[in-house]
Formats: structure tokens, C-alpha cells, sequence
């Protein structure tokens, strides 16, 4: 579980110019304008902070794949994959998922369309809905479990929380549909909890875009 040891502090001097957002949320590219306000920075991922969030790094072996964030009996999986320049992942990954699970069916969204369901795994149906957003170069599933992908009001501060994350995909040269890599804060400020998860073991919604 990620914290904060202190208040977020002033990071531009007086007079110092930012730039102002195009869009009115994201996910945001790290190299376009986003709001600059204290983020926990995992590499690959800067998440906003909320306090409420129990939010944890996903490891398959000694590799961070994604984050899973815990809160009134629901989740949200998060996954970043690098994308053609083309764009268009999502539809692909989407097609892959609903291969997998014949349930689950297309909706209009707030990032746009998604799929939402009921989803077996480990002889154990519960609701899911699966979140694709593409970008410049990356992808970003976002998968909703439990109350959440049910209760929009319960879902809302998972979808606030994701229109304000950055994804970093860097400049190195990586395959198609491969996982962004992820650390640990780098800030001294973050504290971790040393609760390795594996997304394998928790249900389908990761690896079903690998």
C-alpha cells in the first residue's frame, strides 16, 4: 500500500510558466501537457494519490506487469502495453476478451466503448467490466471487479482515478502488446508494502491481453 509521509509541496518557482492541458482528462502521455501536482511514480505508471486506495504493484516473478487497487470490495487492475504507432489495440484486446468470456458485452463509457459482465474464474462468477484506452504509442486496460463494475457511484472514483494517471512509455524500442515496465516509488515519501501480487492467480483480466 502506497503513502504519503507529507503534504505535496510547491514543485515550480515564482514566475516559472506550465503548460496548460489540451484535454480536459486523461490518461495522459508523459510527454504531453497534463496538471502538475505530486504523483506516485512506479516508472511506467505516475498514479494520483487517494488515500482511501489500497493500491499494490502486480509482480509475475521478479517483474512489476501491472497494479491492483483495492477499495469498498472492489478492484481495479491496471496494465500498460506498448501500441503501434497506429493506434487500435483496444479493439484487438477487446475481441481477444470476449473470445474468452462469450458474457460480457459492448457499451458506451466515459473513455469510450468498453465490455461488462459476469466473468468466471476458479468456478467463482462475479461482475467485471474492462476498461481499453489508447494512446501515443501505449495502451492502458483498466479492469473493474466486484460492487464497482456494478454501482456507477462506486465506480466513479476509480474512473477520476484513472483519468488522472500518466503513463510513461519511454523511447526504447519494445514488441507489440508487451508490458510497460513498473518499479517500485522512487520517491523515499512513498512507503510500499511488501505484498507481492500475482495477477495470474487473481483472474483472467491481465493475461488475457498477453
Amino acid at each position: 500500500m502506497f503513502r504519503r509521509r507529507r503534504r505535496e509541496q510547491a514543485k515550480h518557482a515564482v514566475g516559472e510558466t506550465v503548460a496548460t492541458p489540451t484535454r480536459e482528462r486523461g490518461p495522459w502521455d508523459a510527454d504531453e501537457p497534463h496538471p502538475d501536482h505530486d504523483r506516485i511514480d512506479l516508472g511506467g505508471l505516475r498514479l494520483p494519490h487517494n488515500s482511501a486506495f489500497d493500491v499494490r504493484l502486480a509482480s509475475v516473478g521478479d517483474q512489476h506487469v501491472g497494479v491492483v487497487v483495492l477499495w469498498e470490495e472492489s478492484s481495479l487492475q491496471l496494465q500498460a502495453l506498448a501500441a503501434p504507432k497506429s493506434g487500435g489495440l483496444w479493439e484487438e484486446i477487446r475481441t481477444k476478451i470476449k473470445a474468452g468470456a462469450k458474457t460480457l458485452e459492448e457499451r458506451e463509457g466515459v473513455f469510450g466503448v468498453e465490455l461488462a459482465g459476469q466473468v468466471t474464474v476458479e468456478g467463482a462468477t462475479r461482475p467485471a467490466r474492462y476498461i481499453g484506452i489508447d494512446g501515443p504509442r501505449w495502451f492502458l486496460l483498466a479492469v473493474v471487479n466486484g460492487r464497482a463494475a456494478v454501482d456507477d457511484q462506486v465506480a466513479e472514483a476509480f474512473l477520476d482515478f484513472v483519468k488522472d494517471i500518466v503513463v510513461v512509455r519511454g523511447d526504447e524500442p519494445m514488441a507489440r502488446e508487451e508490458s510497460i515496465p513498473l518499479r517500485r516509488p522512487s520517491d523515499p515519501a512513498d512507503e510500499v508494502d511488501e505484498e507481492p501480487v500475482n495477477p495470474f492467480k487473481r483472474g483472467p483480466e491481465i493475461t488475457e491481453t498477453r
